[in-house]
Formats: structure tokens, sequence, C-alpha cells
């Protein structure tokens, strides 16, 4: 069994309200980013745990998509997804409640049926939806 490590470090100063952090990833893609409360419930520059998340899960279910497409025999053109992650605040805290999957794709060959199931296949069996413990939709269309 192959097992593949990727590793991110945050760094933090001073109180969660008022301190101040950065975020590294092993890739460099991140190198001492800023996040904070402001960054996290606000719009202030930087980034934040969930944008993350939102981007790590779009990225990964496209490629999970271009994966079954090619496998089935067909080369997509062009996939984009857009990732909406909503957190709702509970008793005690914070929790990710849903992440919304908006896709639009050009697969030449391929039915709107067959994009709609692949898509669906894709959004089952990425790692990122895996790992995630919320309602995840998925709007897929066609271009």
């Amino acid at each position: 069994m192959a097992i593949i490590h990727r590793t991110a470090s945050a760094a933090w100063q001073g109180t969660g309200k008022e301190g101040k952090g950065s975020l590294t990833t092993q890739s460099g893609t991140l190198r001492d980013t800023p996040y904070g409360f402001s960054t996290r419930f606000g719009d202030a520059q930087g980034t934040n745990p969930e944008e993350l998340i939102a981007a790590a899960h779009a990225g990964c279910f496209t490629m999970a998509l271009a994966f079954r497409l090619s496998g089935a025999g067909h080369t997509p053109e062009s996939l984009r997804t857009e990732a909406r992650l909503s957190m709702e605040q509970e008793q005690g805290g914070w929790r990710i409640a849903a992440i919304a999957l908006t896709l639009r794709g050009k697969v030449p060959g391929c039915t709107p049926d067959e994009f709609r199931r692949l898509a669906e296949e894709a959004k089952a069996t990425c790692p990122v939806s895996r790992v995630l413990n919320a309602e995840i939709t998925l709007d897929a269309a066609m271009e």
C-alpha cells in the first residue's frame, strides 16, 4: 500500500480574536500567509481554514472527475468547479455544515446523463469529500 504525506503548518501569536497567525504549506504555495479572526469572520486580506478546505475540495473533486471521464473515454476540454462552504454557529462554536459544488464542463462526446453520473461518482469518492463531515451537494452541467 502506498502512503503519501503532505504537510502544512500554522503559527499563531496572541488571543483568538486579536491575535494573528500565518500558514505555510510544504509546496511553498502558502508561505507565512496571514490569517486571523478578521480574515476568517470578516473580509480582511489573507486566508482562512474554510476557504482552504473549499479550494482543496474543488481541486480534489475536479481532478477525480477528470480521471473518471478519461477512464470512460472522454477527454475534458474544460472543467470548472466552485466549492461554496457554509459554516453554521451552534451551541459551543462553529461547524462546517455544507459544501455546495457547482461544476461546469465541456466534454466532447459525453452525454449530459453520463457527465452527471461520473460527476456524482467523483463527488462521492474524492478523498476530500470522504474526509468531510458535512452535506455535500453538486450542481453539474455541461456547456
